[in-house]
C-alpha cells in the first residue's frame, strides 16, 4: 500500500516523469495499424496520452489514482481515445484484447520483485494474440537488460522486431536538477 500513497503523492507534480522517448513516438507514428494498446503503469499518461493523439485507442493502467485522474482529465478535454483504470497491473488479464502492450519503466528486477515482475512478462506473453507487439522500455543499468533477455530468450517463437538505446532525461523544474539515464525499447512479437 505505501507505494500506492507514494504516486498519488508524486503525481500531485503534473508532468512528473517528462516528455515520452522520441524514438518510442517515432515507432509508434510510422507504424501503419493504429489499433487497440494497453499501457501498463501508465502513471500520468506520459506514453498513453500522445500515442492517443497518434490515433491509438488507448487504454492505461496504473495503481496511481492521482495519475489516472490526470489523464483521464486530460482525455475528456482533448476527446481521445484513451481511458484510465486504477488497478494493479500485476492482477491484470486482459492482454488477448489488445494489439499492442506497452511496459514502460515497469521492470527493475529488484530481488523482492525479480519473480513477480517475471512471472508478469511470461504472462503477458502467453496471453497476447498472435500479431500482438510487445514494446518494453527498461533502465539499461546493472544487469536489468541481462534478466529480462534471460526470461524473453525462454520463449522460442518470439520475434526481436527492435533493440533500440534510449536516453532519458528526468529535470525536476524545482530544484533544476537534471539526470540522464540510458535506456532500451525492445519490440517483441
Amino acid at each position: 500500500m505505501k507505494k500506492k500513497v507514494a504516486y498519488d503523492k508524486y503525481y500531485q507534480t503534473e508532468n512528473l516523469f517528462g516528455q515520452p522517448y522520441p524514438e518510442l513516438i517515432d515507432f509508434f507514428a510510422q507504424h501503419p495499424h493504429k489499433g487497440k494498446l494497453l499501457d501498463l503503469g501508465c502513471g500520468q499518461g506520459r506514453d498513453a496520452i500522445p500515442l492517443a493523439r497518434l490515433g491509438y485507442t488507448v487504454t492505461g493502467i496504473d495503481h496511481s489514482k492521482v495519475g489516472i485522474e490526470q489523464m483521464n482529465q486530460l482525455a475528456i478535454a482533448e476527446n481521445l481515445p484513451l481511458t484510465g483504470i486504477v488497478a494493479d497491473i500485476f492482477e491484470y488479464d486482459g492482454f488477448g484484447d489488445f494489439d499492442f502492450v506497452l511496459l514502460d519503466s515497469m521492470f527493475h528486477f529488484t530481488k523482492k520483485d525479480q519473480s513477480k515482475e517475471s512471472n508478469l512478462i511470461k504472462r503477458i506473453l502467453a496471453e497476447i494474440n498472435e500479431g500482438c507487439l510487445l514494446i518494453i522500455c527498461i533502465q539499461d543499468s546493472g544487469n536489468k537488460v541481462a534478466i529480462l533477455n534471460e526470461i524473453l530468450n525462454e520463449e522460442q517463437a518470439l520475434v526481436r522486431l527492435a533493440d533500440k538505446k534510449l536516453k532519458y532525461i528526468f529535470e525536476d523544474k524545482e530544484s533544476g536538477h537534471q539526470s540522464v539515464s540510458d535506456y532500451r525499447m525492445l519490440v517483441l512479437c
